[in-house]
Formats: structure tokens, C-alpha cells, sequence
């Protein structure tokens, strides 16, 4: 059956159940009285959804309120183990993978460390090699959480680079500064003997899932505009604003601060990351005559030249790292000021783990240098300031792709077969949240 607008009885019910999900999640525990108004649905729709929610085990009761002269009212909440999904940051010091309930509730967690200095760091990247890393850390938390791979919901995958969703290959990744041309990831995770064909994956550009951690339970909650900046190894960018309410990644690192500037990964000259990013920060220091501890990685690395710059025993500073890192601020205010200009962002919030480290040093600084760059009108109007969830917000944004998705659905799994691109449906439950 089909109604006037096109739409079938089976779309109503989707919808009436993924409204019904969405307010429980987010606003729960509460009772069908409260539903009604909450979704715009009527009390009869509300006994309907969640009568076959609670029998689906999705929704389960969660005590009672008084009501007014009346019997106390059932309050409902989603079940948190009636769903788990994994999260991955396929990061530039380690692979990190989490497997979390339906509440988000970290359930275990599986590090993959990445050699990122000294003699053949750059081959982190094999692709191979990641992709082995992510099946195995898959692997590893559902043993350790004695989960059956067949009650995933799905896996959410943060990566570097531009996300091509080909209907043959499944998510391609395109990153020339690691070296991915057209990378296939989803078709080599999903070799035999991994997970089920059911199974989805979603694999999104990094700084996009750090932004919708960040929006849906982090410092971007209740903003209509916002731009989340990941410092990491590399620079990346997420815009959400009102029109693109799903987010979008952004290839701010490549921006050009500097013509005929230093070389970037990418192989371009003057680009933002090959001044502002920890890798290329680190390079900075030594070519000015600093000494980086060697043999280390990247995040060891950058915590000596901070105190080297910032000592706390109450010594003299190195000069040399001071200086560096004074010019990077200038960068990086710079680079923020044609954020502020481009997009007019309520607030730009500055996360990744270089970007915790470097901002708790001198994001006074950042600042101060990103309002003097950018235009008065709109630098007037943003605010500037680090992220809330610390440095694995990347994994729990890539879990809120199939989250989201599965809300989005009505409850329903994905039918067998390669992932597909973000659905409207997707994107819908999204918008809600930033809403």
C-alpha cells in the first residue's frame, strides 16, 4: 500500500520506529506519554512501536514516574547490549579498535601501534598492513567481549583521505600523502573467513567521524555551524553547518599558507600540514638545530619539544623549540582565519592527539592570531576551543556511522552485500542530532 505522497505503510513504520529511537536515545528514559508529543506521533502509533520494540528486545523498561492523579508512568529506554557496534582510527601512530554497546559504552579495545619515526616509518602505511591490523583488532574485542561477529551492527572505520563508495569495491580510499591511490579497504576487510556478509562497514574520512563525535556528545552539541579541526601526523578539517547537516570533510591541511613553501606529504609546496602538523613540526625543529628524542614515536616526540619549549621545573626554555612552535601558532591561526572567513562557524573546536597536546600549550595564541587574520564580522562571532572527548573521539564517531544508520532503518539490520554510500535516512538521523 502506498500513500498520497509516495511513501508505503512500510516507510511509516520506519519512520515511526526510527523516531521513536532517536527520542529514547537521546532523551530517555521516557514514558509513552511523553513520546506522543516528543515525535508528533499519536498515543496509539507510540503503543504500536513500542510494543514491537519491546519485543524485539530494543527497548527495555527502565522504572517509573509519578503521574498526575494518576498510575505511575513506565519509563522505557533503549537496551544497551541489544546492539554493538565497532569503531576504528586507522590514526598516524596506531590503529585503534573499539567495540562499544549501544549506549556507546566502551565493551573492549585493540591497539595497533605504528612505527612513525626513525628508518622505514613511512611503510606504516602498507595498505596491507592496515587492513590486517583491522582484522585482527576486530577479531581481538570480540573475543575479548565473548561476542559473536553476527551480532554486530556494524563497523565504522575513521581514515585519512578523500572516501570514494564504489557499488563494485565497496569504500575506495584516495590519500597520496601515505601513498593510497584508490585503495579498496572495504573489499580487503571482507575477505572469506572475517566477518559476515551482513555485516556493514562504513568507512568515512577521520576528521568527519571526529566531527560528528564531537557534535552528537562532545563540545559541538547545540551548534547549527561548527568546523572540528584534526591535528594529528597530518591536518583535516569536518564543516557542519545548515546546509550539509551530516558534515563534510574538508582538505584543510592542503590549503596553501605559503607559495613556494616548504614540500607537504602530498608533494605539493607551501601546504598548512607540511608547517602545522606534528610530523612536519617535528622536522621543523630538528632542521632549526633542535634535537628530537630519537628512536621514539611521534606523540613521545611532540611531548619533549612541548616541555623543551614549556619546561615545568621552572628552567630556561629551548629557544629553538620555542620559536618553532611560535611560528606554528601563526600557521595555525592563519589556517583557522580562512575557516572563519569560508564557512562563518558559530565555533571551531580543535581536536586529534597533536591538537590536544599543542592546544592546551597555546591555543590563547591560535586564537588571538585567527581573529587578527580573519574578517571582523565573523570573527566577532566564533568561538575557538578544543574538543571534549579526548584523543579516541575518531573511534567513537566512526562507531556513530552504523549507530545512525541502524536508527535510521528503524531498528532494522542492512540485507547481505557490500556496504552502500551514507543513505538520506542516514543523513536524516544526523541532521536530527545537530539539530
Amino acid at each position: 500500500m502506498t500513500a498520497n505522497n509516495g511513501r508505503t505503510v512500510r516507510d511509516l513504520r520506519r519512520e515511526n520506529r526510527a523516531g521513536v529511537l532517536r527520542r529514547l536515545y537521546f532523551d530517555g528514559p521516557m514514558s509513552r506519554y511523553s513520546l506522543a508529543p516528543a515525535t508528533g506521533l499519536s498515543s496509539g502509533s507510540i503503543s504500536n512501536v513500542v510494543t514491537e520494540l519491546l519485543a524485539e528486545e530494543l527497548v527495555e523498561e527502565a522504572g517509573s514516574v509519578d503521574s498526575d492523579g494518576g498510575r505511575p508512568r513506565t519509563l522505557l529506554r533503549i537496551a544497551p547490549h541489544s546492539g554493538h557496534m565497532i569503531g576504528v582510527d586507522v590514526g598516524e601512530t596506531r590503529v585503534r579498535v573499539e567495540l562499544f554497546d549501544l549506549a556507546l559504552a566502551e565493551r573492549a579495545h585493540a591497539d595497533r601501534p605504528l612505527r612513525t619515526r626513525g628508518p622505514g616509518h613511512r611503510d606504516r602505511y602498507d595498505s596491507e598492513l592496515i587492513a590486517g591490523h583491522i582484522r585482527d583488532g576486530i577479531a581481538e574485542v570480540l573475543a575479548a567481549a565473548g561476542l559473536a561477529p553476527d551480532r554486530l551492527l556494524g563497523v565504522g572505520i575513521g581514515v585519512p583521505g578523500i572516501v570514494e563508495h564504489s557499488e563494485e569495491s565497496g569504500a575506495v580510499v584516495h590519500c597520496q600523502p601515505i601513498g593510497w591511490e584508490a585503495v579498496p579497504l572495504e573489499r580487503m576487510l571482507r575477505r572469506p573467513g572475517h566477518l559476515p556478509d551482513d555485516v556493514p562497514y562504513f568507512i568515512e574520512n577521520g576528521a568527519k567521524t571526529l566531527g560528528q563525535a564531537e557534535m552528537w556528545f562532545g563540545a559541538g552539541r547545540g551548534a547549527r555551524n561548527a568546523v572540528v579541526v584534526l591535528f594529528g601526523s597530518g591536518v583535516g578539517a569536518c564543516v557542519v553547518t545548515e546546509d550539509v547537516e551530516h558534515g563534510r570533510a574538508v582538505e584543510w591541511g592542503h590549503l596553501t599558507v605559503r607559495v613556494r613553501g616548504r614540500r607537504c606529504r602530498c608533494g605539493a609546496l607551501g601546504c598548512l600540514e607540511a608547517y602545522a602538523g606534528a610530523e612536519a613540526l617535528l622536522e621543523r625543529w630538528q632542521e632549526a638545530g633542535g634535537q628530537p628524542p630519537s628512536d621514539t614515536d611521534e606523540e613521545t616526540a611532540l611531548t619533549a619539544m612541548l616541555a623543551a619549549a614549556y619546561p615545568e621545573d621552572g628552567g630556561d626554555p629551548d629557544p629553538v623549540a620555542a620559536a618553532v612552535l611560535a611560528e606554528t601558532a601563526e600557521y595555525l591561526g592563519a589556517g583557522l582565519s580562512d575557516l572563519i572567513n569560508l564557512f562563518q562557524p558559530e565555533r571551531i573546536l580543535v581536536g586529534g592527539w597533536a591538537g590536544l597536546q599543542l592546544g592546551a600549550r597555546f591555543l590563547d595564541s591560535v586564537r588571538r592570531h585567527a581573529l587578527s587574520y580573519a574578517l571582523p564580522y565573523p570573527s566577532g562571532r566564533v568561538g575557538i576551543d578544543l574538543g571534549a572527548l579526548g584523543p579516541d573521539a575518531v573511534t567513537v564517531g566512526a562507531a556513530i556511522l552504523p549507530l545512525a544508520d541502524f536508527f535510521a532503518r528503524g531498528g532494522r539490520r542492512l540485507p547481505a552485500g557490500p556496504s552502500p554510500e551514507p543513505s538520506p535516512a542516514w543523513r536524516t538521523t544526523l541532521g536530527t542530532r545537530l539539530a
